[in-house]
């Protein structure tokens, strides 16, 4: 199970993590603040959000309302100290869709994540998409422009991919190193320079120029 888990205590974050890894198959990507959930959520897939409701630069409930208004169909729990039943409802018509207090124990924890996950919130991706004159094909990992086939590596073709999928939307460098070469990676950022590089001068041998824009100090977007 992939999940974003959203939560500034850092104490209660390792131990919810490393529980996480050590009950089950969870892949888990861990935030501390509103903006990096916000962004990460909607530069990914997850199977379930796990959203602290008191966290720094936007509260969960902030970011829960806010992915629903863009569309995000995902499952998304709520964890708070909050217990009260107008907090729950606040919580709930957010736009979460469960509700866990704190102090919780682990087991239950799973046990709403298992309940989530079988709903299959998770919409399924178009397996070919175009945009711009170039089609992307998820199963084959290829770009075609017209009649002809532009050469992508496979680091290439899912950093191409995922800033497509979030297009006009600028993406941290830090988050695309995290979401293309691992959360665990030793790959300097200046790695994702030269991918970028190549991508441009392969986009730009078939009259694509100006497609990948850099933002200065922060990262890359495809268009606008």
């Amino acid at each position: 199970m992939n999940i974003l888990f959203a939560e500034d205590d850092i104490r209660l974050g390792e131990l919810i993590v490393y529980m996480l890894k050590k009950k089950g198959s969870y892949q888990v990507e861990w935030v501390v603040d509103g903006e990096d959930a916000y962004y990460y959520a909607t530069a990914s897939q997850y199977d379930v959000i796990i959203m602290d409701w008191m966290m720094p630069n936007g509260t969960g409930i902030d970011v829960c309302q806010r992915l629903r208004k863009q569309g995000y169909s995902g499952a998304i729990l709520m964890l708070t100290a909050k217990d009260t039943v107008g907090d729950r409802i606040e919580g709930l018509d957010a736009g979460a869709d469960d509700y866990l207090v704190k102090p919780f124990e682990i087991d239950e924890l799973l046990a709403r994540l298992r309940a989530l996950s079988r709903r299959n919130y998770a919409p399924i991706l178009e397996e070919e998409i175009e945009i711009q004159g170039l089609i992307l094909n998820r199963m084959s990992h290829s770009v075609r422009l017209g009649s002809g086939e532009i050469q992508l590596s496979p680091r290439e073709f899912q950093l191409l991919d995922l800033l497509v999928k979030n297009k006009g939307q600028v993406l941290p460098r830090e988050l695309i190193l995290e979401r293309i070469w691992g959360f665990d990676s030793e790959v300097a950022p200046k790695t994702i320079d030269a991918t970028v590089k190549l991508i441009r001068k392969k986009l730009q041998s078939f009259g694509k120029q100006g497609l990948v824009e850099s933002i200065r100090g922060v990262g890359y977007k495809f268009g606008s």
